[in-house]
């Protein structure tokens, strides 16, 4: 960072300024916890010493502060993964049932940015097909920040609501599916060989937010890789070419995902229709009615306030499912 020429690159040099940033605060939480224990130790030893046990409440309090710090510090050694560092791109989907599911699905956007807003990332909406009555049928949304996919992959898969739904007159209650889908946001020195024959590529208008200029022109852009039926899609900006970028930025790390978990050495070695999110096996379900619970049903991680969830409250979930992911990998070694 002290070249003269640092800056003549700045997105290179952003990037590289967000490592530092994310290894200064490792390294300044390790201190800060390493001069608490100690202070601990010696607080303890003047307590033996002086038979003193008048400042024996403020140790506890201190000792249970630092006990949470140490965990969530631990945890962050989990995400070790190759991209875990990385920001995050999540795409969720509605699932079958019209309003209520789309519904459901705005309902979970919401609450992934609120859980955003709180870790302090930033959220951009790439994507979003709006329903006229209510709700979403999709939306992309890139959470920009250090360590954003390795918190967020914990929340792959299918979500399910049990609720008195807003829309039946009736009053019924109504199961409702949404899948969400995670990828990492790829650094621009990756490169990744895509055949472009492969690719089948659409422009249409954006139907976002965005002005006049928007709207009246075919700047968003949707590709589709054909051998596996990935379509990745970005409306977000102005430029078609920006957008073009942004979606093939999106086609690249799904498309190391899917060679990842199925073990390829190249994109060219994958064929077939990729699905997604399999339906039948929710990872989570929210109960709204006839009682309040939000259960994680690979941790059996519960929480009984439903609002605070749906207000972003995730870290219980997505905690244990570090420490369920640690203890496969340990059991393997």
């Amino acid at each position: 960072m002290q070249k003269p020429d640092f800056w003549n690159d700045v997105e290179r040099a952003q990037g590289l300024t967000l490592e530092l940033k994310a290894v200064d605060d490792r390294l300044n939480t390790y201190y800060f916890l390493k001069e608490q224990i100690e202070e601990i130790e010696i607080s303890l030893q003047l307590i033996l010493e002086e038979e003193d046990e008048a400042h024996l409440k403020e140790i506890n309090i201190m000792m249970r502060e630092t006990e949470k710090e140490l965990e969530k510090f631990w945890l962050k050694t989990l995400l070790s993964g190759p991209y875990d560092q990385n920001s995050a791109i999540l795409t969720i989907h509605a699932g079958a049932g019209g309003t209520e599911a789309q519904d459901w699905a705005e309902m979970l956007m919401r609450m992934y940015m609120r859980w955003a807003e709180k870790s302090n990332y930033k959220t951009q909406i790439l994507d979003m097909l709006a329903d006229t009555e209510a709700g979403i049928k999709s939306v992309v949304l890139l959470i920009e920040g250090a360590y954003a996919y390795g918190y967020l992959k914990s929340e792959k898969g299918v979500h399910r609501l049990v609720r008195i739904s807003p829309f039946d007159s009736a009053k019924k209650r109504h199961t409702s599916f949404a899948s969400v889908d995670l990828m990492p946001e790829l650094d621009d020195n990756v490169e990744v060989e895509i055949n472009p024959s492969d690719l089948k590529i659409d422009t249409f208008r954006s139907s976002g937010a965005g002005g006049q200029h928007v709207n009246t022109t075919d700047s968003a852009v949707r590709i589709t890789h054909l051998p596996t039926g990935v379509v990745v899609a970005c409306q977000n900006e102005r430029s078609q070419h920006k957008n073009k970028a942004t979606a093939m930025k999106m086609l690249m790390a799904k498309l190391i995902e899917i060679k990842e978990e199925q073990n390829k050495e190249k994109i060219e070695d994958i064929q077939g229709n990729y699905s997604q999110i399999a339906w039948g096996n929710q990872i989570r379900s929210y109960v709204f009615h006839p009682y309040s619970l939000v259960k994680d049903h690979r941790t059996n991680a519960e929480k009984g306030n439903t609002q605070a969830v749906m207000d972003g409250d995730l870290d219980l979930f997505m905690n244990e499912y570090l420490k369920m992911k640690s203890l496969k990998n340990n059991k393997q070694e």
